[in-house]
């Protein structure tokens, strides 16, 4: 019989339940407490009463690993145990046939998978506050990144409904013809900003989009991109009834400042990001990768951490991007899948690493050339080179070794690997 106690926290927003069991499972106390310094005196007394000490501190499993209380209880230095919602409600099924559910009860069910299942959940990283503040930065930047995507299809949307004259004029003198994230341009935000309606864009001057794209900070080719603008505004176009035109007018305008509003959140997000990520320590291992820069690298460094031992090899780090396949085995059947339950923003940074890589000729492309060669699609393939990489990349950071392709790639043509040495 043991004496070892485990914690379970159910969090939410106003209040935390705490349930503290023994190593049988009996209940050994419980408690409502307030996200406030006195809450977190009432748990660290409950988990002093418990037996709790610095030598032998009681874990805790919890559903979220962000918040106030994780940060704190992150300071005491404890081991604390992330478990996913999705998990404790597939625990609270074992446990009951009804389906009755309470606080109370999804705090005993945390202290109990800790109690029966601990070695195969993980514990939150020991990461860096650097390392932390930069998840903090990426995070965001992705997240306005997406929502500025999404803004501006919602924004295209409705100018090819009344004001495609405009999409044709924003494209102009980009090659591949009209372009969905062309609109984010400073350039198209600050002509949209004067032109907003196929009426304003036949009678507006070419002196007076030159100011507009001198104000949103263009300096070179301005005469030129502005008379292209012009000549492309005043193309005769199919309209809208008038009073249509002036209310779809007035939306894109509102769009449009919110628009730019998330462009400048973008632009301070990516420079506080790329500040912090060249003070980190593995910021040189990381770049040195073909196809991670500043922004990229630091979103990568933002899911991985700098906690070593978070991942004990290559393949639970790729199992964690989903860039590591999956097989299903029963009987006679087998088949081999992509991941789907993965970290999704380290897949996302993973895809255009994979698919900057190999766009130039090196030893990244001729990997991907010949997954092509045996059948992959294109995501297959990057996905392929992704998750080799990947390994590289782990076992450069836990080595602290810059990326050699001569070794990362020991098959590639000698000319290639020279060159991407270089």
């Amino acid at each position: 019989m043991t004496t070892a106690t485990y914690c379970g926290i159910d969090w939410a927003e106003g209040h935390h339940d705490i349930a503290l069991i023994d190593g049988d499972g009996k209940l050994v106390a419980k408690r409502r407490i307030a996200e406030s310094i006195d809450g977190f005196a009432e748990l660290t007394a409950m988990l002093a009463a418990a037996g709790d000490s610095a030598e032998q501190p009681i874990p805790v499993a919890i559903e979220t690993p962000h918040g106030l209380l994780v940060a704190v209880l992150r300071a005491t230095g404890r081991p604390i145990y992330p478990i996913n919602p999705l998990a404790v409600a597939r625990y609270r099924e074992r446990t009951s046939v009804s389906g009755k559910k309470s606080d109370h009860v999804d705090a005993m069910a945390l202290a109990n998978i800790l109690r029966t299942d601990a070695h195969l959940h993980r514990t939150l990283p020991e990461d860096s506050a650097l390392a932390r503040s930069i998840t903090v930065l990426a995070r965001g930047y992705q997240d306005a990144v997406w929502r500025r995507t999404k803004l501006v299809q919602e924004l295209r949307a409705r100018l090819r409904e009344y004001y495609p004259g405009f999409l044709a004029a924003s494209a102009s003198g980009s090659r591949g013809g009209l372009s969905t994230t062309h609109l984010a341009s400073s350039d198209a935000r600050a002509v949209l900003a004067i032109a907003p309606s196929p009426a304003e864009g036949l009678t507006v001057s070419k002196a007076r989009v030159e100011t507009a794209l001198r104000r949103g900070g263009r300096q070179r080719r301005v005469a030129c991109l502005a008379a292209n603008m012009v000549a492309a505004l005043r193309v005769p176009q199919l309209r809208q009834d008038p009073v249509v035109e002036k209310a779809m007018r007035t939306e894109a305008l509102a769009l449009l400042g919110v628009l730019d509003a998330i462009c400048a959140s973008v632009e301070r997000l990516t420079d506080a990001l790329v500040d912090a990520f060249t003070q980190h320590p593995d910021y040189e291992v990381i770049t040195s990768f073909p196809g991670l820069a500043d922004i990229s690298g630091a979103i990568a460094l933002a899911e991985i951490g700098d906690d070593r031992d978070q991942f004990s090899d290559d393949r639970a780090l790729q199992a964690f991007a989903g860039s590591a396949p999956v097989t299903r085995a029963s009987g006679k059947s087998r088949t081999v899948t992509r991941r789907r339950t993965k970290n999704n923003r380290l897949a996302a940074v993973g895809y255009s690493w994979a698919f900057t890589a190999a766009a130039w000729p090196s030893p990244a492309r001729e990997h991907y050339l010949r997954r092509r060669e045996h059948g992959d699609g294109h995501p297959a393939a990057l996905r392929h080179l992704f998750n080799r990489m990947l390994g590289q990349l782990h076992h450069c950071l836990t080595t602290r070794q810059i990326y050699d392709p001569a070794k990362a790639f020991p098959h590639a043509t000698p000319a290639h690997a020279g060159s991407a040495a270089a």
